[in-house]
Protein backbone atom coordinates (compact mmCIF):
# COMPACT_ATOMS: atom_id res chain seq x y z
CA UNK A 1 0.00 0.00 0.00
CA UNK A 2 2.89 2.36 0.81
CA UNK A 3 4.46 1.75 -2.60
CA UNK A 4 1.10 2.40 -4.26
CA UNK A 5 0.72 5.66 -2.32
CA UNK A 6 4.23 6.85 -3.29
CA UNK A 7 3.68 6.11 -6.99
CA UNK A 8 0.29 7.85 -7.00
CA UNK A 9 1.70 10.84 -5.10
CA UNK A 10 4.60 11.23 -7.55
CA UNK A 11 2.25 10.85 -10.52
CA UNK A 12 0.01 13.51 -8.96
CA UNK A 13 2.93 15.92 -8.60
CA UNK A 14 3.70 15.77 -12.32
CA UNK A 15 0.05 15.88 -13.33
CA UNK A 16 -0.79 18.72 -10.94
CA UNK A 17 2.13 20.90 -11.99
CA UNK A 18 1.34 20.28 -15.65
CA UNK A 19 -2.33 21.15 -15.11
CA UNK A 20 -1.79 24.24 -12.95
CA UNK A 21 1.03 25.75 -14.97
CA UNK A 22 0.13 24.71 -18.51
CA UNK A 23 -3.40 23.30 -18.69
CA UNK A 24 -1.97 19.88 -19.46
CA UNK A 25 -4.21 16.82 -19.14
CA UNK A 26 -3.40 14.70 -16.09
CA UNK A 27 -3.93 11.61 -18.26
CA UNK A 28 -0.66 12.31 -20.08
CA UNK A 29 1.28 11.82 -16.84
CA UNK A 30 -0.76 9.55 -14.58
CA UNK A 31 -1.69 6.87 -17.12
CA UNK A 32 1.85 5.79 -18.14
CA UNK A 33 3.05 5.92 -14.52
CA UNK A 34 0.24 3.68 -13.21
CA UNK A 35 0.57 1.28 -16.13
CA UNK A 36 4.35 1.01 -15.79
CA UNK A 37 4.86 0.86 -12.02
CA UNK A 38 1.59 -0.67 -10.77
CA UNK A 39 0.87 -2.96 -13.74
CA UNK A 40 -2.59 -1.43 -13.98
CA UNK A 41 -4.78 -2.16 -17.02
CA UNK A 42 -4.56 0.78 -19.42
CA UNK A 43 -8.31 1.37 -19.45
CA UNK A 44 -8.47 1.68 -15.65
CA UNK A 45 -5.36 3.88 -15.55
CA UNK A 46 -6.88 6.30 -18.05
CA UNK A 47 -10.12 6.38 -16.03
CA UNK A 48 -8.21 7.28 -12.84
CA UNK A 49 -6.19 9.91 -14.72
CA UNK A 50 -9.31 11.53 -16.15
CA UNK A 51 -11.01 11.53 -12.73
CA UNK A 52 -7.90 13.18 -11.25
CA UNK A 53 -8.08 15.79 -14.00
CA UNK A 54 -11.63 16.87 -13.11
CA UNK A 55 -11.02 18.49 -9.71
CA UNK A 56 -7.48 19.59 -10.57
CA UNK A 57 -8.67 21.40 -13.70
CA UNK A 58 -11.72 22.80 -11.91
CA UNK A 59 -9.72 24.28 -9.01
CA UNK A 60 -7.14 25.63 -11.46
CA UNK A 61 -9.88 27.22 -13.57
CA UNK A 62 -11.36 28.78 -10.42
CA UNK A 63 -7.98 30.23 -9.46
CA UNK A 64 -7.37 31.64 -12.96
CA UNK A 65 -10.94 32.96 -13.10
CA UNK A 66 -10.59 34.69 -9.74
CA UNK A 67 -7.56 36.47 -11.17
CA UNK A 68 -9.52 37.45 -14.32
CA UNK A 69 -7.47 35.10 -16.50
CA UNK A 70 -10.35 33.07 -17.97
CA UNK A 71 -12.45 33.48 -21.12
CA UNK A 72 -15.64 31.59 -20.16
CA UNK A 73 -17.79 32.64 -23.14
CA UNK A 74 -15.46 31.45 -25.89
CA UNK A 75 -14.26 28.61 -23.67
CA UNK A 76 -17.79 27.17 -23.59
CA UNK A 77 -18.09 27.45 -27.38
CA UNK A 78 -14.78 25.68 -27.88
CA UNK A 79 -15.63 23.03 -25.28
CA UNK A 80 -18.89 22.04 -27.02
CA UNK A 81 -17.13 21.93 -30.39
CA UNK A 82 -14.23 19.88 -29.01
CA UNK A 83 -16.57 17.33 -27.41
CA UNK A 84 -18.65 16.98 -30.56
CA UNK A 85 -15.74 16.55 -32.96
CA UNK A 86 -13.85 14.26 -30.59
CA UNK A 87 -16.70 11.80 -31.20
CA UNK A 88 -16.36 12.36 -34.96
CA UNK A 89 -12.59 11.85 -34.74
CA UNK A 90 -13.05 8.64 -32.73
CA UNK A 91 -15.40 7.31 -35.41
CA UNK A 92 -12.95 8.18 -38.19
CA UNK A 93 -10.10 6.50 -36.30
CA UNK A 94 -11.94 3.18 -36.50
CA UNK A 95 -11.98 3.38 -40.30
CA UNK A 96 -8.20 3.46 -40.74
CA UNK A 97 -5.42 1.06 -39.70
CA UNK A 98 -3.78 1.67 -36.32
CA UNK A 99 -1.00 4.20 -36.62
CA UNK A 100 2.01 4.47 -34.35
CA UNK A 101 0.95 7.76 -32.80
CA UNK A 102 1.11 6.74 -29.15
CA UNK A 103 3.93 9.18 -28.45
CA UNK A 104 2.17 12.11 -30.16
CA UNK A 105 1.18 13.93 -26.96
CA UNK A 106 4.55 13.21 -25.33
CA UNK A 107 6.58 14.76 -28.15
CA UNK A 108 4.11 17.60 -28.36
CA UNK A 109 4.49 18.28 -24.64
CA UNK A 110 8.29 18.41 -24.96
CA UNK A 111 8.30 20.59 -28.09
CA UNK A 112 5.73 23.00 -26.65
CA UNK A 113 7.90 23.32 -23.55
CA UNK A 114 10.92 24.23 -25.67
CA UNK A 115 8.77 26.71 -27.59
CA UNK A 116 7.76 28.58 -24.41
CA UNK A 117 11.40 28.77 -23.29
CA UNK A 118 12.82 29.92 -26.65
CA UNK A 119 9.90 32.03 -27.85
CA UNK A 120 7.74 33.13 -24.90
CA UNK A 121 4.14 34.26 -25.39
CA UNK A 122 4.13 37.97 -24.57
CA UNK A 123 0.65 38.84 -25.88
CA UNK A 124 -1.17 41.37 -23.69
CA UNK A 125 -4.83 41.41 -22.68
CA UNK A 126 -5.21 44.71 -24.54
CA UNK A 127 -4.25 43.08 -27.86
CA UNK A 128 -6.55 40.15 -27.06
CA UNK A 129 -9.51 42.49 -26.56
CA UNK A 130 -8.81 44.19 -29.89
CA UNK A 131 -10.27 41.13 -31.66
CA UNK A 132 -14.01 41.50 -32.31
CA UNK A 133 -16.36 39.13 -30.39
CA UNK A 134 -17.75 37.74 -33.67
CA UNK A 135 -14.29 36.95 -35.01
CA UNK A 136 -13.29 35.33 -31.72
CA UNK A 137 -16.46 33.22 -31.74
CA UNK A 138 -15.79 31.96 -35.28
CA UNK A 139 -12.15 31.23 -34.39
CA UNK A 140 -13.25 29.27 -31.32
CA UNK A 141 -15.57 27.06 -33.38
CA UNK A 142 -12.95 26.40 -36.08
CA UNK A 143 -10.17 25.67 -33.58
CA UNK A 144 -12.47 23.53 -31.40
CA UNK A 145 -13.31 21.45 -34.47
CA UNK A 146 -9.63 20.93 -35.27
CA UNK A 147 -8.69 20.05 -31.67
CA UNK A 148 -11.64 17.65 -31.33
CA UNK A 149 -10.79 15.80 -34.53
CA UNK A 150 -7.14 15.44 -33.52
CA UNK A 151 -7.99 14.28 -29.99
CA UNK A 152 -10.57 11.79 -31.21
CA UNK A 153 -8.34 10.45 -33.97
CA UNK A 154 -5.09 10.26 -32.01
CA UNK A 155 -6.63 9.73 -28.56
CA UNK A 156 -4.39 12.18 -26.73
CA UNK A 157 -2.98 15.67 -26.65
CA UNK A 158 -6.13 17.65 -25.84
CA UNK A 159 -4.67 19.98 -23.23
CA UNK A 160 -1.52 20.62 -25.23
CA UNK A 161 -3.46 21.16 -28.45
CA UNK A 162 -5.67 23.72 -26.74
CA UNK A 163 -2.75 25.61 -25.22
CA UNK A 164 -0.93 25.69 -28.56
CA UNK A 165 -4.01 26.86 -30.47
CA UNK A 166 -5.06 29.43 -27.88
CA UNK A 167 -1.63 31.06 -27.74
CA UNK A 168 -0.37 30.66 -31.32
CA UNK A 169 -3.58 30.86 -33.39
CA UNK A 170 -6.12 32.75 -31.29
CA UNK A 171 -3.52 35.11 -29.84
CA UNK A 172 -4.40 34.57 -26.17
CA UNK A 173 -2.19 35.92 -23.41
CA UNK A 174 -0.56 32.91 -21.66
CA UNK A 175 -2.41 33.08 -18.32
CA UNK A 176 -5.79 33.46 -20.04
CA UNK A 177 -4.89 30.60 -22.40
CA UNK A 178 -4.06 28.27 -19.51
CA UNK A 179 -7.13 29.36 -17.54
CA UNK A 180 -9.43 28.76 -20.50
CA UNK A 181 -7.73 25.45 -21.26
CA UNK A 182 -8.22 24.03 -17.74
CA UNK A 183 -11.81 25.30 -17.74
CA UNK A 184 -12.51 23.22 -20.87
CA UNK A 185 -10.51 20.24 -19.58
CA UNK A 186 -12.59 20.04 -16.40
CA UNK A 187 -15.70 19.25 -18.46
CA UNK A 188 -14.03 16.99 -21.02
CA UNK A 189 -12.25 15.02 -18.26
CA UNK A 190 -15.53 14.61 -16.34
CA UNK A 191 -17.25 13.25 -19.46
CA UNK A 192 -14.37 10.88 -20.15
CA UNK A 193 -14.04 9.59 -16.57
CA UNK A 194 -17.77 8.92 -16.20
CA UNK A 195 -17.85 6.97 -19.46
CA UNK A 196 -14.80 4.94 -18.38
CA UNK A 197 -16.32 4.03 -15.02
CA UNK A 198 -19.73 3.20 -16.52
CA UNK A 199 -18.24 1.00 -19.25
CA UNK A 200 -15.33 -0.54 -17.36
CA UNK A 201 -16.45 -0.47 -13.73
CA UNK A 202 -14.76 1.24 -10.79
CA UNK A 203 -10.95 1.07 -10.73
CA UNK A 204 -8.63 0.57 -7.75
CA UNK A 205 -10.25 2.90 -5.15
CA UNK A 206 -7.12 3.67 -3.07
CA UNK A 207 -5.24 4.57 -6.28
CA UNK A 208 -8.14 6.71 -7.43
CA UNK A 209 -8.25 8.64 -4.13
CA UNK A 210 -4.45 9.06 -3.85
CA UNK A 211 -4.14 10.32 -7.44
CA UNK A 212 -7.08 12.72 -7.17
CA UNK A 213 -5.82 14.27 -3.90
CA UNK A 214 -2.19 14.57 -5.02
CA UNK A 215 -3.09 16.06 -8.41
CA UNK A 216 -5.54 18.47 -6.79
CA UNK A 217 -2.95 19.64 -4.24
CA UNK A 218 -0.19 20.32 -6.76
CA UNK A 219 -2.53 21.84 -9.35
CA UNK A 220 -3.75 24.29 -6.70
CA UNK A 221 -0.18 25.23 -5.77
CA UNK A 222 0.89 25.60 -9.41
CA UNK A 223 -2.16 27.69 -10.38
CA UNK A 224 -1.60 30.08 -7.46
CA UNK A 225 2.07 30.54 -8.35
CA UNK A 226 1.30 30.93 -12.06
CA UNK A 227 -1.21 33.73 -11.50
CA UNK A 228 1.31 35.71 -9.42
CA UNK A 229 4.21 35.27 -11.84
CA UNK A 230 5.42 37.78 -14.42
CA UNK A 231 4.64 36.77 -18.05
CA UNK A 232 8.27 36.04 -19.00
CA UNK A 233 8.87 34.06 -15.79
CA UNK A 234 5.65 32.10 -16.30
CA UNK A 235 6.68 31.26 -19.87
CA UNK A 236 9.99 29.89 -18.71
CA UNK A 237 8.53 27.93 -15.79
CA UNK A 238 5.79 26.51 -18.03
CA UNK A 239 8.37 25.60 -20.65
CA UNK A 240 10.62 23.84 -18.14
CA UNK A 241 7.68 21.93 -16.61
CA UNK A 242 6.42 20.78 -20.02
CA UNK A 243 9.83 19.83 -21.40
CA UNK A 244 10.73 17.92 -18.23
CA UNK A 245 7.39 16.08 -18.12
CA UNK A 246 7.74 15.21 -21.82
CA UNK A 247 11.18 13.62 -21.24
CA UNK A 248 10.08 11.81 -18.04
CA UNK A 249 6.90 10.41 -19.61
CA UNK A 250 8.82 9.21 -22.67
CA UNK A 251 11.32 7.48 -20.37
CA UNK A 252 8.54 5.90 -18.29
CA UNK A 253 6.73 4.62 -21.39
CA UNK A 254 9.89 2.84 -22.48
Amino acid sequence: MLFKFIICFIAGIGAGLGTGFAGMSAAAVISPVLITFLDMPAYNAVGIALASDVLASAVSAYTYGKNKNLDIKNGLVMMVTVLLFTLVGSFLAKLVPNATMGNFSVFMTFLLGIKFIVKPVMTTKESMEAVSPKQRLIQSVICGTFIGLICGFVGAGGGMMMLLILTSVLGYELKTAVGTSVFIMAFTAFTGSVSHFVLGGMPDIPCLIFCILSTLLWARIAAKLANKAEPKTLNRVTGVVLATLGIVILFVKR
